[in-house]
């Protein structure tokens, strides 16, 4: 009976460590039709649920796919104070396809990497954010994969390769944090390295932002380099972000961002977008008005 009640209290112990977190839920359907019009009706339910909607994203040469952004201001209050690359989870993306199916971004999952030690004192929040979501989208089954709650603290795709704190995110410096997010909202308005603004959100008193940007350069452009790894149907791990903390701007390293987005890519899968995650770090420099980057990392 002793040894029952240790072994039952040991697995209750360890299992927010070792349970196994997908990266998206599935939500209820809506009609169906064309992608745009299931993305308005998404649109509808988040508003209906108290969330702010700040951009709508149908990449080109992906038809029938989309991405509904919103914010939360509870949570923008918690991403606020703890700072730095948490900004990026200033958003709620949900991934709408033309049949009228949806799957959004799991709390429980993008907040524990990007909260990474400040999890722990969040997670009421977490847990309520996402309990709303459910009540307006819906709470279906996870998917895209999953990680462990204490690898997704300190996530990284395999040994060697960067982590969310990584120095390659760093893309230039400014004077201030006014100059640096003039720099990115100019750069974004003319479309520089082929790029077009998903959304913005801006946390002033707090000197955070974070830019949702959209790819449109031939192979690269976000529609061609998912299909390339079969991730359409987790389009919610769209757009890629451009942040500023304080007067810096960064952009997520894409072996990070990429591998974090789809974890149930295998290696083979990534050998396909090898030379992404360069690609990637050029067009955020660009972005963030700096002087061309150079890497000869790649998925190894």
């Amino acid at each position: 009976m002793n040894i029952r009640w240790i072994t039952t209290w040991v697995l209750l112990t360890l299992s927010s460590s070792v349970w196994a977190i997908s990266p998206y839920i599935q939500g209820d359907s809506v009609t169906g039709g064309n992608v745009q019009t299931v993305a308005t009706a998404v649109e509808g339910k988040l508003k209906k649920g108290g969330f702010k909607v700040v951009g709508k994203y149908f990449p080109k040469s992906l038809a029938g796919y989309g991405v509904v952004i919103a914010t939360d201001d509870a949570m923008l209050d918690e991403v606020g104070l703890v700072g730095g690359p948490a900004i990026m989870g200033a958003t709620i993306r949900v991934g709408v396809k033309a049949d009228g199916s949806i799957a959004y971004t799991n709390p429980d999952y993008w907040y524990r990497a990007y909260f990474r030690k400040s999890f722990d004192k969040k997670e009421g929040v977490v847990k309520a954010l996402q309990a709303r979501l459910q009540e307006a989208l819906g709470a279906g089954k996870g998917q895209g994969g999953d990680e462990s709650a204490s690898g997704l603290s300190n996530y990284r795709y395999m040994i060697g390769m960067e982590r969310l704190d990584s120095s390659k995110s760093n893309l230039r410096e400014y004077g201030s944090f006014a100059e640096a997010l003039k720099a990115v909202r100019e750069n974004l308005a003319k479309g520089v390295g082929k790029t077009s603004k998903v959304y913005e959100v801006v946390l002033s008193d707090r000197k955070l932002a974070v830019f949702g940007v959209a790819m449109n350069e031939g192979e690269n452009s976000d529609g061609e380099w998912i299909k390339r790894i079969d991730m359409q149907n987790n389009v919610a791990g769209l757009p890629y972000e451009v942040y500023i903390v304080n007067n810096e701007v960064a952009s997520p390293f894409g072996r990070y961002r990429i591998a974090l987005a789809f974890p149930d890519v295998g290696m083979g899968q990534f050998m396909r977008i090898s030379s992404l995650p360069n690609a990637i770090l050029e067009t955020m420099g660009g972005v963030a008005g700096a002087e061309k980057k150079s890497s000869d990392d790649a998925w190894q």
